[in-house]
């Protein structure tokens, strides 16, 4: 809750007049009490994660013959069943997961100094603190994740989400309860480290859910972004570390791929692209439409 009246207080404190966002922010959220502002999160990443995959979903569906040249295991074709039980078991276990931590999400947001009030943060001061977030989560994840394919936690926690060999967008979210405890921790430790604004919390979730939801979409599009970052591993990078399955050493970071690099857990998926590589090369003109994308040679752990 706000401690302005009105738009002429707000500018009296802050020395300027408003943006348009801190007016409309001002509005929504000068009668609102601080712990409600947290609570759209909820609704921001199920809105995220219903839609975002939608258009991918039913393009694979509705034309998987089209589908097929850009899809990164084109041999496997996941039937309508398949994306509704997907989606609705990660549904049901993530709203198992938000909900309850919604009851201290607000005692933990004010430890971590999540600010609610004005001025709204700028968008260099968003883009930077995203940047940290994306960085300090890809190194935690990929620790968590090595730990999650030890003998015991992948048969008792990781092993369902890795259900999905080849994998889809809905996939981001489907596994073990357990797992999405672990693997909020990542998430939650860049904003921990580098207080922000909640609207900011609001972007960065929704920001690392898309880009889960592009690693695990199991498409190679002509518009990906990891042409456009550096080190962004993508959804190829990810798709091999599932088509390896429970015992893959390979492609454990989910978004950069320097960590993989630097211990050494990429060599697997290092082999197989130079074996795609020489198997091009060979076939020359003739190579069949996909076999860039195609984890059909090459398998290593």
């Amino acid at each position: 809750m706000l401690p302005y009246a009105t738009t002429g207080d707000a500018e009296a404190a802050l020395g300027r007049a408003l943006t348009w966002a801190e007016a409309a922010w001002l509005r929504y959220s000068a009668s609102v009490p601080d712990r409600y502002l947290h609570w759209p999160n909820i609704a921001i990443t199920l809105v995220v994660y219903t839609l975002a995959p939608l258009p991918l979903a039913l393009f694979d569906l509705a034309a998987p013959a089209v589908a097929a040249p850009y899809k990164l295991q084109p041999k496997v074709q996941h039937p309508p069943a398949t994306f509704f039980r997907c989606y609705m078991d990660a549904v049901r276990v993530s709203l198992l997961i938000i909900g309850p931590y919604q009851l201290i999400s607000y005692p933990a947001a004010k430890i971590m100094d999540i600010r609610t009030g004005l001025p709204l943060p700028s968008m260099g001061e968003i883009a930077a603190q995203l940047t940290v977030y994306f960085l300090v989560e890809d190194y935690l994840n990929y620790w968590l994740h090595r730990l999650l394919h030890t003998k015991w936690c992948y048969e008792k926690i990781h092993h369902v989400h890795h259900e999905f060999t080849a994998p889809m967008a809905y996939a981001a979210w489907y596994g073990h309860w357990a797992e999405m405890l672990i693997l909020a921790v990542p998430s939650l430790a860049g904003p921990a480290l580098v207080p922000c604004h909640v609207t900011t919390l609001w972007i960065w979730f929704a920001a690392r859910l898309v880009e889960s939801l592009n690693i695990h979409s199991g498409f190679k599009l002509p518009f990906n972004a990891e042409k456009y970052i550096p080190f962004y591993g993508g959804a190829e990078h990810h798709d091999y570390h599932h088509y390896i399955g429970g015992q893959s050493k390979s492609n454990f970071a989910p978004v950069f791929t320097y960590c993989d690099y630097i211990y050494g857990t990429d060599k697997g998926y290092r082999y197989h692209k130079a074996t795609l590589a020489k198997l091009k090369e060979l076939a020359g003109n003739e190579v069949q439409k996909g076999v860039d994308n195609g984890f059909n040679s090459g398998k290593q752990e």
